[in-house]
Protein backbone atom coordinates (compact mmCIF):
# COMPACT_ATOMS: atom_id res chain seq x y z
CA UNK A 1 0.00 0.00 0.00
CA UNK A 2 2.47 2.25 0.49
CA UNK A 3 4.84 1.54 -2.19
CA UNK A 4 1.17 2.42 -3.88
CA UNK A 5 1.22 5.57 -2.24
CA UNK A 6 5.13 6.61 -3.57
CA UNK A 7 3.98 5.55 -7.20
CA UNK A 8 0.90 7.81 -6.83
CA UNK A 9 2.52 11.00 -5.19
CA UNK A 10 5.72 10.45 -8.21
CA UNK A 11 3.50 10.68 -10.74
CA UNK A 12 1.26 13.57 -9.13
CA UNK A 13 4.74 15.43 -9.24
CA UNK A 14 6.02 14.19 -12.50
CA UNK A 15 2.71 15.85 -13.81
CA UNK A 16 3.47 18.98 -11.71
CA UNK A 17 7.07 19.10 -13.30
CA UNK A 18 5.84 18.95 -17.07
CA UNK A 19 2.67 21.15 -16.78
CA UNK A 20 4.96 23.99 -14.97
CA UNK A 21 8.19 23.45 -17.79
CA UNK A 22 5.44 23.57 -20.81
CA UNK A 23 4.20 26.60 -19.29
CA UNK A 24 7.11 28.31 -18.93
CA UNK A 25 8.52 27.53 -22.81
CA UNK A 26 5.14 28.50 -24.17
CA UNK A 27 5.44 31.77 -22.00
CA UNK A 28 8.85 32.12 -23.01
CA UNK A 29 8.48 31.49 -26.92
CA UNK A 30 6.21 33.85 -26.64
CA UNK A 31 8.00 36.90 -24.85
CA UNK A 32 10.65 35.94 -27.43
CA UNK A 33 9.04 35.84 -30.51
CA UNK A 34 7.02 38.91 -29.46
CA UNK A 35 10.36 40.71 -28.43
CA UNK A 36 12.07 40.08 -31.95
CA UNK A 37 9.17 41.35 -33.67
CA UNK A 38 8.39 44.46 -31.29
CA UNK A 39 12.46 45.15 -31.95
CA UNK A 40 12.35 44.76 -35.83
CA UNK A 41 9.58 47.07 -35.88
CA UNK A 42 10.84 49.91 -33.60
CA UNK A 43 14.14 49.72 -35.83
CA UNK A 44 12.10 49.96 -38.93
CA UNK A 45 10.03 53.13 -37.56
CA UNK A 46 13.14 54.80 -36.40
CA UNK A 47 14.40 54.63 -40.01
CA UNK A 48 11.38 55.76 -41.73
CA UNK A 49 10.94 58.45 -39.40
CA UNK A 50 14.57 59.89 -39.64
CA UNK A 51 14.30 59.26 -43.85
CA UNK A 52 11.02 61.27 -43.77
CA UNK A 53 12.98 63.99 -41.14
CA UNK A 54 15.43 64.34 -43.30
CA UNK A 55 13.81 64.60 -46.63
CA UNK A 56 11.34 66.99 -45.56
CA UNK A 57 14.67 69.24 -43.87
CA UNK A 58 16.18 68.82 -47.51
CA UNK A 59 13.06 69.95 -49.03
CA UNK A 60 12.67 72.97 -47.37
CA UNK A 61 16.30 73.51 -47.97
CA UNK A 62 16.23 73.35 -51.41
CA UNK A 63 13.34 75.22 -51.50
CA UNK A 64 14.92 78.02 -49.97
CA UNK A 65 17.98 78.16 -52.10
CA UNK A 66 15.97 77.90 -55.07
CA UNK A 67 14.12 80.76 -53.68
CA UNK A 68 17.19 82.63 -53.01
CA UNK A 69 18.21 82.19 -56.52
CA UNK A 70 15.21 83.50 -57.77
CA UNK A 71 15.03 86.37 -56.05
CA UNK A 72 18.55 87.42 -57.00
CA UNK A 73 17.37 86.51 -60.65
CA UNK A 74 14.61 89.16 -60.22
CA UNK A 75 17.06 92.10 -58.59
CA UNK A 76 19.20 90.90 -61.38
CA UNK A 77 16.60 91.59 -64.15
CA UNK A 78 15.91 94.84 -62.37
CA UNK A 79 19.35 96.67 -61.96
CA UNK A 80 20.07 95.38 -65.90
CA UNK A 81 18.15 97.70 -67.28
CA UNK A 82 20.42 100.80 -65.13
CA UNK A 83 23.17 99.67 -64.21
CA UNK A 84 25.56 102.43 -64.10
CA UNK A 85 23.27 104.11 -61.82
CA UNK A 86 25.29 103.58 -58.37
CA UNK A 87 22.68 105.12 -56.29
CA UNK A 88 20.39 102.89 -57.53
CA UNK A 89 22.33 99.97 -57.35
CA UNK A 90 22.87 100.76 -53.58
CA UNK A 91 19.07 100.95 -53.43
CA UNK A 92 18.77 97.91 -54.47
CA UNK A 93 21.53 95.25 -52.83
CA UNK A 94 20.33 97.06 -49.71
CA UNK A 95 16.52 95.59 -50.62
CA UNK A 96 17.89 91.83 -51.52
CA UNK A 97 19.65 91.66 -48.35
CA UNK A 98 16.91 93.13 -45.65
CA UNK A 99 13.77 92.50 -47.69
CA UNK A 100 13.37 88.64 -47.36
CA UNK A 101 16.65 88.24 -44.90
CA UNK A 102 17.78 85.14 -46.98
CA UNK A 103 21.57 87.01 -47.48
CA UNK A 104 24.10 88.10 -45.01
CA UNK A 105 25.44 90.14 -47.36
CA UNK A 106 24.89 91.44 -51.09
CA UNK A 107 27.36 92.02 -53.53
CA UNK A 108 27.42 93.27 -57.45
CA UNK A 109 30.08 92.54 -59.76
CA UNK A 110 30.67 93.95 -62.94
CA UNK A 111 31.96 92.25 -66.22
CA UNK A 112 35.65 92.90 -65.45
CA UNK A 113 35.30 92.05 -61.91
CA UNK A 114 35.65 94.66 -60.28
CA UNK A 115 32.75 95.17 -56.74
CA UNK A 116 30.39 97.63 -57.75
CA UNK A 117 28.22 98.18 -54.43
CA UNK A 118 28.05 96.27 -51.61
CA UNK A 119 25.54 95.68 -48.43
CA UNK A 120 26.25 96.51 -46.16
CA UNK A 121 28.08 99.03 -47.73
CA UNK A 122 32.32 99.02 -47.72
CA UNK A 123 32.98 102.08 -49.50
CA UNK A 124 36.94 100.49 -49.21
CA UNK A 125 35.84 97.67 -51.32
CA UNK A 126 33.76 99.62 -53.92
CA UNK A 127 35.80 99.70 -56.94
CA UNK A 128 38.38 96.95 -56.23
CA UNK A 129 39.09 93.85 -58.21
CA UNK A 130 37.01 91.17 -56.48
CA UNK A 131 39.62 88.55 -55.60
CA UNK A 132 37.54 85.68 -54.11
CA UNK A 133 37.58 82.54 -56.54
CA UNK A 134 34.35 82.26 -56.35
CA UNK A 135 33.43 85.45 -57.72
CA UNK A 136 35.81 84.91 -60.39
CA UNK A 137 34.30 81.63 -61.45
CA UNK A 138 31.00 82.64 -61.26
CA UNK A 139 32.11 85.77 -63.84
CA UNK A 140 33.79 82.95 -66.22
CA UNK A 141 30.60 80.82 -66.04
CA UNK A 142 28.29 83.63 -66.56
CA UNK A 143 25.51 81.57 -64.83
CA UNK A 144 23.33 80.88 -61.22
CA UNK A 145 26.01 79.02 -59.19
CA UNK A 146 26.28 77.81 -55.51
CA UNK A 147 29.46 77.71 -54.28
CA UNK A 148 30.77 74.88 -51.91
CA UNK A 149 31.60 76.48 -48.43
CA UNK A 150 34.43 78.44 -48.58
CA UNK A 151 36.30 80.81 -45.83
CA UNK A 152 36.12 84.34 -46.65
CA UNK A 153 38.19 86.92 -46.42
CA UNK A 154 36.86 88.59 -42.40
CA UNK A 155 36.92 84.55 -41.56
CA UNK A 156 33.60 83.72 -41.66
CA UNK A 157 32.61 80.18 -43.31
CA UNK A 158 30.23 80.91 -46.18
CA UNK A 159 28.47 79.72 -49.05
CA UNK A 160 28.27 81.72 -52.08
CA UNK A 161 25.00 82.13 -54.32
CA UNK A 162 25.62 84.18 -57.36
CA UNK A 163 23.21 85.09 -60.84
CA UNK A 164 24.43 86.89 -63.83
CA UNK A 165 23.47 90.04 -65.10
CA UNK A 166 22.49 90.44 -68.46
CA UNK A 167 21.27 93.73 -69.96
CA UNK A 168 17.79 93.15 -72.51
CA UNK A 169 19.98 93.66 -75.91
CA UNK A 170 22.03 90.37 -74.11
CA UNK A 171 25.20 91.65 -73.20
CA UNK A 172 27.00 90.25 -69.89
CA UNK A 173 27.13 93.41 -67.21
CA UNK A 174 28.09 91.00 -64.29
CA UNK A 175 27.16 89.20 -61.34
CA UNK A 176 24.64 89.88 -58.78
CA UNK A 177 26.09 87.74 -55.17
CA UNK A 178 24.89 86.60 -51.56
CA UNK A 179 26.66 84.95 -48.64
CA UNK A 180 25.19 82.48 -46.24
CA UNK A 181 26.72 82.51 -43.10
CA UNK A 182 27.51 78.84 -41.86
CA UNK A 183 29.03 79.50 -38.09
CA UNK A 184 26.71 82.41 -37.33
CA UNK A 185 23.06 83.28 -37.58
CA UNK A 186 21.79 83.53 -41.11
CA UNK A 187 18.52 82.65 -42.64
CA UNK A 188 20.34 78.83 -43.53
CA UNK A 189 21.83 78.15 -40.14
CA UNK A 190 18.38 79.37 -38.16
CA UNK A 191 17.05 76.57 -41.28
CA UNK A 192 19.34 73.99 -40.24
CA UNK A 193 19.33 74.53 -36.88
CA UNK A 194 16.05 75.07 -35.13
CA UNK A 195 15.36 71.56 -34.22
CA UNK A 196 15.76 69.58 -31.11
CA UNK A 197 18.31 66.86 -30.36
CA UNK A 198 17.34 64.07 -27.76
CA UNK A 199 18.89 60.75 -26.55
CA UNK A 200 21.97 61.22 -28.89
CA UNK A 201 19.93 61.55 -31.93
CA UNK A 202 21.35 64.45 -34.22
CA UNK A 203 21.24 65.89 -37.64
CA UNK A 204 24.44 67.23 -40.17
CA UNK A 205 24.35 68.28 -43.83
CA UNK A 206 27.65 67.23 -45.38
CA UNK A 207 28.96 68.68 -49.03
CA UNK A 208 29.77 66.05 -52.12
CA UNK A 209 33.35 66.42 -51.19
CA UNK A 210 32.13 65.64 -47.75
CA UNK A 211 32.31 69.27 -45.99
CA UNK A 212 30.10 69.30 -43.28
CA UNK A 213 28.20 72.96 -43.84
CA UNK A 214 26.33 71.72 -40.19
CA UNK A 215 26.33 70.50 -37.69
CA UNK A 216 24.73 70.39 -33.56
CA UNK A 217 28.46 70.65 -32.64
CA UNK A 218 29.63 74.28 -33.91
CA UNK A 219 33.07 73.34 -34.29
CA UNK A 220 32.68 70.54 -36.47
CA UNK A 221 31.26 73.26 -38.91
CA UNK A 222 33.82 73.23 -42.40
CA UNK A 223 35.62 70.00 -40.87
CA UNK A 224 36.13 67.46 -43.76
CA UNK A 225 34.40 63.95 -42.45
CA UNK A 226 35.23 60.48 -43.79
CA UNK A 227 31.28 60.03 -43.84
CA UNK A 228 29.75 56.08 -44.17
CA UNK A 229 26.51 57.25 -45.59
CA UNK A 230 27.92 58.77 -48.81
CA UNK A 231 29.80 56.14 -49.09
CA UNK A 232 26.77 54.03 -49.19
CA UNK A 233 24.32 56.47 -50.74
CA UNK A 234 21.85 54.91 -53.25
CA UNK A 235 21.28 56.64 -56.86
CA UNK A 236 18.16 58.05 -55.49
CA UNK A 237 19.96 60.07 -52.83
CA UNK A 238 17.54 59.47 -50.17
CA UNK A 239 17.79 56.24 -48.20
CA UNK A 240 18.12 54.94 -44.76
CA UNK A 241 20.90 52.72 -43.20
CA UNK A 242 22.52 51.44 -40.67
CA UNK A 243 25.97 52.97 -39.25
CA UNK A 244 28.53 52.94 -36.71
CA UNK A 245 29.59 56.17 -36.14
CA UNK A 246 33.09 57.78 -34.75
CA UNK A 247 32.15 56.98 -31.36
CA UNK A 248 31.46 53.34 -31.94
CA UNK A 249 27.95 53.69 -31.35
CA UNK A 250 25.53 51.97 -33.41
CA UNK A 251 23.24 54.64 -35.27
CA UNK A 252 20.03 54.42 -37.28
CA UNK A 253 19.71 57.08 -39.75
CA UNK A 254 17.82 57.95 -42.77
CA UNK A 255 19.41 60.64 -45.45
CA UNK A 256 18.06 62.75 -48.54
CA UNK A 257 19.57 64.90 -51.36
CA UNK A 258 19.00 68.69 -51.48
CA UNK A 259 18.82 69.00 -55.46
CA UNK A 260 19.83 72.42 -55.70
CA UNK A 261 23.27 72.08 -54.36
CA UNK A 262 24.13 68.21 -54.21
CA UNK A 263 24.28 68.62 -50.04
CA UNK A 264 23.00 66.04 -47.96
CA UNK A 265 20.99 65.97 -44.94
CA UNK A 266 21.83 63.37 -42.30
CA UNK A 267 19.21 62.59 -39.88
CA UNK A 268 20.21 59.73 -37.16
CA UNK A 269 19.33 57.83 -34.39
CA UNK A 270 21.24 55.40 -31.75
CA UNK A 271 20.15 51.89 -32.00
CA UNK A 272 20.02 51.96 -28.21
CA UNK A 273 17.67 54.68 -27.81
CA UNK A 274 15.69 53.32 -30.98
CA UNK A 275 14.55 50.01 -28.39
CA UNK A 276 14.84 51.26 -25.49
CA UNK A 277 10.68 51.12 -25.19
CA UNK A 278 11.24 47.26 -25.73
CA UNK A 279 12.21 46.41 -22.20
CA UNK A 280 9.50 48.93 -20.97
CA UNK A 281 6.75 47.06 -23.15
CA UNK A 282 8.05 43.46 -22.26
CA UNK A 283 7.84 44.05 -18.71
CA UNK A 284 4.17 45.18 -18.52
CA UNK A 285 3.39 41.80 -20.60
CA UNK A 286 5.18 39.76 -18.39
CA UNK A 287 3.32 41.59 -15.24
CA UNK A 288 -0.32 40.93 -17.00
CA UNK A 289 0.37 36.97 -17.76
CA UNK A 290 2.46 36.51 -14.44
CA UNK A 291 -1.39 36.07 -12.47
CA UNK A 292 -2.39 33.34 -15.17
CA UNK A 293 0.34 31.63 -15.13
CA UNK A 294 0.04 31.40 -11.33
CA UNK A 295 -3.73 30.30 -11.50
CA UNK A 296 -2.72 27.93 -13.76
CA UNK A 297 -0.53 26.35 -11.85
CA UNK A 298 -2.37 25.90 -9.01
CA UNK A 299 -5.20 24.15 -10.97
CA UNK A 300 -2.88 21.68 -12.42
CA UNK A 301 -1.72 20.85 -8.76
CA UNK A 302 -5.43 20.48 -7.51
CA UNK A 303 -6.36 18.55 -10.38
CA UNK A 304 -3.85 16.30 -10.36
CA UNK A 305 -4.58 14.96 -6.65
CA UNK A 306 -7.68 14.46 -7.63
CA UNK A 307 -7.66 12.13 -11.05
CA UNK A 308 -4.57 12.13 -13.12
CA UNK A 309 -6.20 11.33 -16.46
CA UNK A 310 -7.24 14.85 -17.59
CA UNK A 311 -5.04 16.65 -15.64
CA UNK A 312 -2.00 14.58 -17.61
CA UNK A 313 -3.76 15.27 -21.08
CA UNK A 314 -4.18 19.13 -20.29
CA UNK A 315 -0.34 19.48 -19.17
CA UNK A 316 0.36 17.12 -22.82
CA UNK A 317 -1.20 19.67 -24.65
CA UNK A 318 0.28 22.80 -22.89
CA UNK A 319 3.44 21.99 -23.83
CA UNK A 320 2.30 22.34 -27.28
CA UNK A 321 0.74 25.14 -26.59
CA UNK A 322 2.15 27.30 -29.75
CA UNK A 323 1.26 24.01 -31.77
CA UNK A 324 -2.07 24.22 -34.74
CA UNK A 325 -4.70 22.63 -33.27
CA UNK A 326 -3.93 22.50 -29.75
CA UNK A 327 -6.87 24.97 -28.87
CA UNK A 328 -9.20 22.38 -30.24
CA UNK A 329 -6.98 19.44 -28.19
CA UNK A 330 -7.95 21.24 -25.17
CA UNK A 331 -11.65 21.90 -25.62
CA UNK A 332 -12.36 18.04 -26.80
CA UNK A 333 -10.58 17.13 -22.91
CA UNK A 334 -13.76 15.40 -21.05
CA UNK A 335 -13.08 17.61 -17.85
CA UNK A 336 -16.48 15.77 -16.26
CA UNK A 337 -15.22 16.90 -12.52
CA UNK A 338 -14.87 21.04 -11.39
CA UNK A 339 -11.01 21.42 -10.85
CA UNK A 340 -10.58 19.79 -13.90
CA UNK A 341 -12.71 22.33 -16.09
CA UNK A 342 -11.75 24.98 -14.27
CA UNK A 343 -8.10 24.58 -15.69
CA UNK A 344 -9.12 23.75 -18.90
CA UNK A 345 -10.72 26.96 -19.16
CA UNK A 346 -8.07 29.00 -17.62
CA UNK A 347 -6.02 27.51 -20.45
CA UNK A 348 -8.12 28.44 -23.07
CA UNK A 349 -8.26 31.81 -21.46
CA UNK A 350 -4.31 32.04 -21.21
CA UNK A 351 -4.47 31.33 -25.13
CA UNK A 352 -6.59 33.90 -25.59
CA UNK A 353 -5.13 36.70 -23.85
CA UNK A 354 -1.72 35.29 -25.80
CA UNK A 355 -3.62 36.13 -29.37
CA UNK A 356 -5.30 39.36 -28.15
CA UNK A 357 -1.85 39.95 -27.04
CA UNK A 358 -0.37 39.81 -30.10
CA UNK A 359 -3.02 40.89 -32.23
CA UNK A 360 -3.09 43.97 -30.04
CA UNK A 361 0.77 44.75 -30.66
CA UNK A 362 0.15 44.46 -34.44
CA UNK A 363 -2.68 46.84 -34.36
CA UNK A 364 -0.65 49.47 -32.77
CA UNK A 365 2.14 48.62 -35.03
CA UNK A 366 -0.10 49.59 -37.94
CA UNK A 367 -1.92 52.69 -36.63
CA UNK A 368 -0.94 56.58 -35.35
CA UNK A 369 -1.01 56.48 -31.42
CA UNK A 370 -2.06 59.92 -31.34
CA UNK A 371 -5.01 59.90 -34.04
CA UNK A 372 -5.98 56.18 -33.79
CA UNK A 373 -6.09 56.58 -37.77
CA UNK A 374 -3.50 54.07 -39.75
CA UNK A 375 0.02 54.64 -40.60
CA UNK A 376 2.48 54.26 -43.02
CA UNK A 377 3.06 50.26 -42.36
CA UNK A 378 -0.94 49.96 -42.93
CA UNK A 379 -0.57 52.14 -45.90
CA UNK A 380 2.34 50.22 -47.86
CA UNK A 381 0.48 47.09 -47.24
CA UNK A 382 -2.45 48.33 -48.41
CA UNK A 383 -1.18 49.61 -51.78
CA UNK A 384 0.94 46.39 -52.11
CA UNK A 385 -2.73 44.41 -51.85
CA UNK A 386 -3.86 47.01 -54.42
CA UNK A 387 -1.06 46.25 -57.20
CA UNK A 388 -1.18 42.59 -56.49
CA UNK A 389 -4.88 42.20 -56.77
CA UNK A 390 -5.12 45.32 -59.74
CA UNK A 391 -7.33 47.14 -57.41
CA UNK A 392 -7.80 50.98 -58.58
CA UNK A 393 -8.08 53.55 -56.53
CA UNK A 394 -7.40 57.25 -55.98
CA UNK A 395 -5.01 58.88 -53.35
CA UNK A 396 -6.47 62.26 -51.26
CA UNK A 397 -3.03 64.12 -49.81
CA UNK A 398 -3.78 66.52 -46.83
CA UNK A 399 -1.70 68.54 -44.71
CA UNK A 400 -2.91 70.77 -42.32
CA UNK A 401 -2.84 75.22 -43.48
CA UNK A 402 -0.52 77.00 -41.13
CA UNK A 403 -0.02 73.89 -38.59
CA UNK A 404 3.40 75.79 -36.85
CA UNK A 405 1.56 78.74 -36.12
CA UNK A 406 -0.77 76.56 -33.89
CA UNK A 407 1.97 75.08 -32.67
CA UNK A 408 3.66 78.30 -31.51
CA UNK A 409 0.57 80.10 -30.42
CA UNK A 410 -1.20 77.60 -28.30
CA UNK A 411 1.03 74.80 -27.67
CA UNK A 412 1.79 71.07 -28.51
CA UNK A 413 -0.87 70.14 -26.67
CA UNK A 414 -3.60 71.98 -28.67
CA UNK A 415 -1.94 71.11 -31.77
CA UNK A 416 -2.13 67.40 -30.78
CA UNK A 417 -5.97 67.88 -30.38
CA UNK A 418 -6.67 69.92 -33.62
CA UNK A 419 -4.77 66.64 -35.35
CA UNK A 420 -6.77 64.38 -33.30
CA UNK A 421 -9.66 66.81 -34.46
CA UNK A 422 -8.94 66.36 -38.24
CA UNK A 423 -8.54 62.85 -37.73
CA UNK A 424 -11.88 62.66 -36.88
CA UNK A 425 -13.26 64.30 -39.52
CA UNK A 426 -11.57 62.59 -42.07
CA UNK A 427 -13.16 59.31 -40.44
CA UNK A 428 -16.52 60.66 -40.42
CA UNK A 429 -16.08 61.39 -44.33
CA UNK A 430 -14.66 58.33 -45.27
CA UNK A 431 -16.43 55.16 -46.39
CA UNK A 432 -15.88 51.59 -44.96
CA UNK A 433 -13.42 50.55 -47.38
CA UNK A 434 -11.60 53.74 -47.04
CA UNK A 435 -8.27 54.11 -45.21
CA UNK A 436 -7.74 57.59 -43.33
CA UNK A 437 -3.95 57.60 -42.68
CA UNK A 438 -1.56 59.53 -40.97
CA UNK A 439 1.76 59.75 -42.33
CA UNK A 440 3.86 62.93 -40.80
CA UNK A 441 3.60 65.36 -38.10
CA UNK A 442 0.80 67.35 -40.12
CA UNK A 443 0.41 65.38 -43.08
CA UNK A 444 -2.11 62.78 -43.95
CA UNK A 445 -3.86 60.52 -46.61
CA UNK A 446 -6.44 58.98 -47.92
CA UNK A 447 -6.69 56.00 -50.38
CA UNK A 448 -10.28 55.84 -51.70
CA UNK A 449 -10.48 52.03 -53.87
CA UNK A 450 -12.58 51.69 -56.40
CA UNK A 451 -12.87 55.36 -56.94
CA UNK A 452 -11.99 57.79 -59.89
CA UNK A 453 -10.50 61.15 -60.33
CA UNK A 454 -14.16 62.56 -60.10
CA UNK A 455 -15.49 60.92 -57.29
CA UNK A 456 -11.64 61.40 -55.33
CA UNK A 457 -11.94 65.65 -56.16
CA UNK A 458 -15.43 65.37 -54.63
CA UNK A 459 -14.74 63.52 -51.42
CA UNK A 460 -11.74 65.70 -51.14
CA UNK A 461 -13.73 68.92 -51.63
CA UNK A 462 -16.07 68.16 -48.93
CA UNK A 463 -13.81 67.18 -46.45
CA UNK A 464 -12.33 70.52 -47.16
CA UNK A 465 -15.69 72.04 -46.12
CA UNK A 466 -16.40 70.25 -43.30
CA UNK A 467 -12.75 71.22 -41.81
CA UNK A 468 -12.86 74.60 -42.59
CA UNK A 469 -16.54 75.08 -41.09
CA UNK A 470 -15.51 72.70 -37.97
CA UNK A 471 -14.49 74.73 -34.97
CA UNK A 472 -11.25 72.91 -33.71
CA UNK A 473 -9.96 72.92 -29.58
CA UNK A 474 -7.93 76.34 -30.04
CA UNK A 475 -11.20 77.98 -30.68
CA UNK A 476 -11.05 78.84 -34.22
CA UNK A 477 -11.25 76.84 -37.78
CA UNK A 478 -8.12 75.64 -39.42
CA UNK A 479 -8.47 75.30 -43.24
CA UNK A 480 -6.00 72.01 -45.00
CA UNK A 481 -4.78 71.95 -48.25
CA UNK A 482 -5.09 68.42 -50.60
CA UNK A 483 -3.92 67.30 -53.51
CA UNK A 484 -5.41 64.04 -55.23
CA UNK A 485 -4.12 61.81 -57.92
CA UNK A 486 -5.60 58.41 -58.94
CA UNK A 487 -4.25 54.83 -60.58
CA UNK A 488 -3.85 53.04 -62.89
CA UNK A 489 -3.34 56.34 -64.98
CA UNK A 490 -1.23 56.91 -67.96
CA UNK A 491 1.08 53.57 -66.94
CA UNK A 492 2.28 55.53 -64.26
CA UNK A 493 3.35 53.38 -60.77
CA UNK A 494 2.16 53.60 -57.93
CA UNK A 495 5.02 55.58 -56.51
CA UNK A 496 4.50 58.21 -59.08
CA UNK A 497 0.92 58.55 -58.17
CA UNK A 498 1.71 59.24 -54.90
CA UNK A 499 4.24 61.68 -55.74
CA UNK A 500 1.78 63.34 -57.93
CA UNK A 501 -0.90 63.41 -55.32
CA UNK A 502 2.08 65.09 -53.19
CA UNK A 503 3.03 67.68 -55.90
CA UNK A 504 -0.89 68.39 -56.42
CA UNK A 505 -0.54 69.15 -52.33
CA UNK A 506 2.27 71.34 -52.85
CA UNK A 507 0.22 72.88 -55.44
CA UNK A 508 -2.56 73.49 -53.37
CA UNK A 509 -0.68 75.33 -50.86
CA UNK A 510 1.32 77.87 -53.69
CA UNK A 511 -2.08 78.51 -55.03
CA UNK A 512 -3.86 79.99 -51.66
CA UNK A 513 -4.24 76.72 -49.78
CA UNK A 514 -7.21 75.80 -48.71
CA UNK A 515 -8.27 74.18 -51.79
CA UNK A 516 -8.55 70.76 -53.58
CA UNK A 517 -6.20 70.10 -56.87
CA UNK A 518 -6.24 67.07 -58.68
CA UNK A 519 -3.53 65.44 -60.96
CA UNK A 520 -4.59 65.03 -64.86
CA UNK A 521 -2.78 62.97 -66.74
Amino acid sequence: MMHRLRIKIDLLRLILVIAVAAGLLVFGSVFYASSQVQKTQLIETTLENNYNYAKKLASSTDEFLRAAQQQMATTAKVVAKDYTNIRFLEIEAERLRVQADSFNSVVFVSADGRIVMTSPQNKDLIGEQAKSQEIQEALRQRHPMISQPTLSTLGNLVIYLSYPIVSDQGEYLGLVGGTLYLRTTGALHRLLGEHYYRDGSSLYVVTKNKQLIYHPDPQKIGVFTTNSVLAEMTPTGSDTVTRVNSSGQTMLAGYALIEASGWVVVAQRPLAAAIEPLDGLMQRVMLKTLPLGVLILILVWWGARKIATPLHLLADNARNMDAVGTELKIKQVRSWYFESYELKKALLFGMGLFKRSIDKLNKDVKTDPLTGLHNRRSLDAELTHFEISQTPFSVVSIDIDHFKHINDTYGHNVGDLVLKGLASLMQECSRVSDLACRVGGEEFLMLLPETDLDKAQQIAERLRTEVASTPMPHGGVITISLGVASWPSGGLSIADVLKHADEMLYQAKHAGRNRVEAYQP
